[in-house]
């Protein structure tokens, strides 16, 4: 590890969990309730909210929002609005202006068109926009960035280089969860169940977790949600988190799974906090998670859906 790496970040700041929004297609009553939870019993200190996958999706949840979003500050937590990751129709467009100009809480700008709208105006730049080197980094925080979210796919070694030039600025890395690769503007979920894009009757959400994609031998590689394609792996940084925040990273990002979520973040934060061991931890989370297996790679600079134990 760099020395001038180790010397030059914050350190003496509380790691933050965060959870990020929720990818899947939940109903909105169900997604709601998740929410009420999360604000009364998850120890998380920033809560994502909106839809980034689908805008067929946005109505369900839409006017549940304010509810959720005060009942979230009402707890003590940061609310993030999120935005699509992928604007394509005049409607999404539209739609994307009025989120700027009227949401009162901060956002997330999950593609350029979002942060063009944003530029000289604090928001935070999603995990959705490439940020892989030094200069994409300090452009977005002179345009008004208060926090990044870096991709995924990023190694320690390259998270570490990127953290030697944001002058301990606010650095946000995806922890847990399935993660998204790509976006497509076709809908292959729906093409799946021989469904067009437009005419969807919304088979997503028979996948609460995203559905398996198979190679021709059976064994399962992807998952697919939506127009999204996402890690069949369980991304699980639990025995890294501590060595990232020492290095300056601030923020850790859960995304949302059906599973126990308050119990995911609850073994973060005590991981966080050494009251737990990185065995003990995983002894938690393995017991949580029977959907698929847990891999780190990318980050060991490996094949993503490898575990480097």
């Amino acid at each position: 590890m760099s020395s001038q790496v180790m010397n030059s970040q914050a350190t003496s700041s509380k790691a933050k969990l965060t959870l990020g929004p929720v990818l899947y297609n939940w109903p909105a009553e169900q997604r709601r309730d998740f929410y009420f939870q999360i604000a009364e019993e998850a120890p998380v200190d920033v809560v994502y909210i909106g839809e980034v996958t689908c805008s067929k999706r946005a109505p369900f949840l839409t006017p549940f929002i304010p509810e959720i979003c005060e009942r979230l500050e009402r707890a003590g937590k940061e609310v993030v609005i999120s935005t699509l990751s992928l604007v394509m129709s005049k409607r999404e467009r539209k739609e994307l202006h009025e989120i700027v100009q009227d949401s009162p809480w901060t956002l997330e700008a999950n593609d350029l068109s979002a942060i063009g709208l944003l530029e000289g105006r604090e928001h935070i730049v999603g995990p959705f926009v490439n940020v892989y080197n030094e200069d994409t980094l300090d452009y977005f925080y002179r345009n008004g960035a208060q926090r990044i979210v870096l991709p995924c796919e990023l190694s320690g070694k390259a998270i570490e280089r990127l953290l030697l030039s944001n002058n301990s600025k606010e650095i946000e890395i995806q922890a847990f969860g399935r993660v998204p690769l790509a976006l497509s503007a076709r809908c292959y979920h729906a093409r799946s169940h021989g469904l067009s894009k437009d005419g969807c009757l919304y088979v997503c959400e028979q996948d609460p977790d995203g559905m398996n994609v198979e190679t021709l031998d059976g064994e399962p590689f992807l998952a697919v949600n939506g127009t999204q394609t996402m890690s069949y792996t369980v991304n699980n940084l639990l025995d890294e988190v501590n060595y990232l925040n020492k290095l300056g990273v601030t923020h850790f990002r859960l995304w949302p799974q059906q599973v126990d979520m308050v119990r995911v973040a609850e073994t973060y934060r005590a991981r966080l906090d050494g009251k737990v061991t990185n065995e003990e931890g995983q002894d938690v989370l393995s017991n949580l998670v029977d959907f698929a297996p847990f891999a780190n790679g990318f980050y060991h600079d490996v094949e993503g859906n490898k575990l480097v134990e």
